[in-house]
This record gives C-alpha cells, sequence and structure tokens, in this order.
C-alpha cells in the first residue's frame, strides 16, 4: 500500500504534457492527403516539444484568410473544443503573420487574464532547436533565429498597454518602448552574427588541420537514424533518439575500415517547411556538407513518405550547391519496412505481406534509381558489412586521387 501510495504521489507531482490541437489548411496548392502528412509530422513535431496533441482541424480554402488563416466558423469550433478540453496551446501547420497570431489569440481568449498559446509550425520548431542546443555555435544560431522571427511580431506583445486606464495617453510611451526593444534586438542580432562570423573561422581553422583526410558527411532528413549510423561505424557515443532533430550540433569522428581511415560527420537534419531564416542561420553548420568528399544519404525507408523525404532532401543540397557529389544511398530500417512492391500479388484474403528480403530490395525501384544503394537496418546491425564494404571502395577511390602521396597500403 505504501509502494502504491508512494507511485501515486509521484505521478499526481509529475509535470503534465502540455495538450495541443493542430490546425491545417486544404488549398488548391495542397492536397487533403499531403496535408495529412505534413499535419503528422507537426504532431510529432509537438511530441518531440514535450506536448500532447489532442485533436486536429482542417479546413478547405482557395488560400490562408488574411486576418485568422482560417474561416470564422471553423476558427469558433476550434475555440468551443479549446474550451471544453481546457487546451493548453494551438499549433498552426504554416507561419503566421503577426497579425493573425494578435486575432487569433483574441479570437481565443477564454478570459481576459488567460490567453490559449497560439505558435506556427516555426515558433514550434524553434522552441525544439532550443532546447536540443548544446555548443556554443547551436546555441547562437538559435538564438539568431529567434529574435529574427521576434522582430515583426514586437507590436502584438505591447497590445497590454491598450488595456490600461488611460489607454489613448499611454500610446506614446508604449510605441517608444516598441522601438527601443527594436533597437535592442537588433543590436543584439548584429553582436550574435559577429559572434558567427568568429565561430566559423575557428571551425575553418579546425577543418584546415584535418584537410589531409578524406571526408564524409551523413546527410538526410531528420529521424532516419544517422546517428544511429554514425555510433555504428564509429563505434562512438552520439546522442540518438527516436525525436526529430535529436542532433543539432555536427559531430566529426574519426573511422578506420580497414587500413583507410577517414572522417565522419553528421550533421543536423532536414525537414519540409524549414523556417527561412532557421535554415540562413544554420548554413555554416552545414559547412561540413559543403566540404565533404562524399554524402552518405540516410533514407528511412520504414516511412511511408520516404520519396517526399528524399525530395526534401535533394532540394537542400541543391540550394546549398552540393547536389552533385558523389553519393552513396543508404536505406535504413529495412527491418521495419511496411511498404508492398506493385507487382506482387500475392496479397489475398487480408494475408499478412511478408517481409522483403536483402534481395528483394536490392532488385526494387529504389535500387535502380540510387546509385549505389545500400539496404541496410542500423539498429539491428543488418547488412552493415556491405556498407562498410561500400564507404571503404568510394574512400579509397577518392584517397587515391585526391591524396596521391598518402602512404595507405591497400
Amino acid at each position: 500500500m505504501a509502494r502504491k501510495s508512494l507511485l501515486k504521489k509521484l505521478h499526481d507531482t509529475a509535470p503534465k504534457k502540455e495538450t495541443a490541437v493542430l490546425i491545417g489548411l486544404i488549398t488548391p496548392e495542397t492536397s487533403e492527403v499531403r496535408e495529412k502528412e505534413y499535419l503528422e509530422e507537426l504532431a510529432f513535431l509537438v511530441d518531440t516539444a514535450g506536448g500532447e496533441t489532442k485533436h486536429v482541424f482542417t479546413q478547405k480554402l482557395q488560400k490562408p484568410d488574411r486576418a485568422t488563416f482560417v474561416g470564422s466558423g471553423k476558427l469558433e469550433e476550434i475555440k468551443e473544443y479549446v474550451i471544453a478540453e481546457e487546451i493548453d496551446m494551438v499549433v498552426f501547420d504554416d507561419e503566421l503573420s503577426p497579425m493573425q497570431v494578435r486575432n487569433i489569440e483574441n479570437e481565443l481568449k477564454v478570459k481576459e487574464e488567460l490567453t490559449v498559446k497560439v505558435l506556427d509550425r516555426s515558433n514550434l520548431i524553434l522552441d525544439i532547436f532550443a532546447s536540443r542546443a548544446q555548443t556554443a555555435q547551436a546555441k547562437t544560431q538559435v538564438e539568431l533565429a529567434q529574435l529574427q522571427y521576434l522582430l515583426p511580431r514586437l507590436t502584438r506583445m505591447w497590445t497590454h498597454l491598450e488595456r490600461q486606464k488611460g489607454g489613448i495617453g499611454m500610446r506614446g510611451p508604449g510605441e517608444s518602448q516598441i522601438e527601443s526593444d527594436r533597437r535592442m534586438i537588433n543590436n543584439k542580432v548584429a553582436l550574435l552574427k559577429e559572434k558567427l562570423k568568429t565561430i566559423d573561422k575557428q571551425n575553418l581553422t579546425q577543418r584546415k588541420n584535418r584537410k589531409e583526410m578524406v571526408r564524409v558527411a551523413l546527410v538526410g532528413y531528420t529521424n532516419v537514424g544517422k546517428s544511429t549510423i554514425m555510433n555504428m561505424l564509429s563505434k562512438s557515443e552520439v546522442f540518438a533518439e527516436n525525436k526529430l532533430f535529436a542532433t543539432l550540433d555536427t559531430t566529426v569522428r574519426k573511422v578506420v575500415i580497414e587500413n583507410v581511415p577517414f572522417l565522419l560527420s553528421d550533421t543536423v537534419g532536414f525537414i519540409r517547411k524549414l523556417p527561412h531564416h532557421l535554415v540562413e542561420c544554420f548554413k555554416s553548420t552545414l559547412d561540413e556538407t559543403r566540404e565533404a568528399d562524399i554524402l552518405i544519404h540516410v533514407v528511412d525507408i520504414s516511412h511511408p513518405n520516404f520519396e517526399d523525404h528524399i525530395r526534401t532532401v535533394n532540394e537542400t543540397l541543391k540550394d546549398l550547391g552540393v547536389i552533385d557529389k558523389e553519393t552513396i544511398t543508404v536505406f535504413n530500417k529495412i527491418d521495419a519496412y511496411q511498404g508492398v512492391e506493385a507487382e506482387q500479388e500475392w496479397m489475398v484474403d487480408n494475408e499478412e505481406a511478408p517481409k522483403m528480403t536483402l534481395e528483394d530490395f536490392k532488385k526494387s525501384w529504389m535500387a535502380k534509381n540510387a546509385s549505389p544503394a545500400v539496404f541496410i537496418s542500423a539498429t539491428e546491425k543488418e547488412n552493415t558489412d556491405e556498407l562498410k564494404d561500400v564507404i571503404y571502395e568510394r574512400v579509397k577511390a577518392v584517397n587515391e586521387k585526391i591524396y596521391p602521396f598518402n602512404n595507405f597500403l591497400y
């Protein structure tokens, strides 16, 4: 009884997860199926941030409402649910303008002093990045992105002045305070940019000191298993977790396969609808990708939308100017793959589909479209020897081409 009482007490005192509802729009540019995928990813982002999704609202519109993103009827429906279920925050799948946030907050207001938090996808991602940042570089990049996100939203933060007695007379000081805050933020942004330049110079010096070795970079969508592969190849303990953006800081390890050493870097994962200012801030982190000799593009083949993930990563690599680099495509998590090849017609009477064998994967369209392509399970250590062999051959070839005077015994 005492043990049960203690467990109950611990359960009661444990911090409760913030509850959220998600909002998405189905427009001529975004199909219902595609928006469902986006909202599933948004729910994963909420979970990564420590929240819990309670409900999802969608609405079909030609374009987002300029004032409240969704229509007035849908917003009233959301308000009723938020009040009835005592929801803590409402999260929109697209970026909201400062005016939209202000209007939505006013509409969802339960009491004068109680406002439901209104977040958009960018705000949520920034919050996750802030909780994940460990190094001085990552913390500086996140702070810079947060300030750039905050700057156009300062007016909304000062609307409390309008509710004070004699509000008309308070407008002058209020506006002065906003201008003062803008100056402070702009000064802080300038300082952070200078700090990043200094950090970039230090990182450049470190990379120059490593220039005698072939460099390989792991790239891919977030949560595809890059850090697990990093740990498997380098026998290190890089943090890996089934959450989005588990890795935020670039990690570099020396790896030796047989008698060939090379440097392996693990970078931040990509994601759809990543805020532009966040991409800009983190471009310096992706310098390891730009300067790599070989890219290992890791794909979570068990994810139903892995083809979209591949396109997103390739588009980001194109923006970074590294799409033409030699690339090894690694299809990870084959142990969890649930897909079915179109030509297989054995699914009758609702029988469970048999798992694809390694040979099946090698004969699939995925193997034909990517060269070279390796199919593995990093957690189960399945077919990892083939991955090591492919990396060995590629690194060896690059090393002979770029550093012909290095005395490796092949």
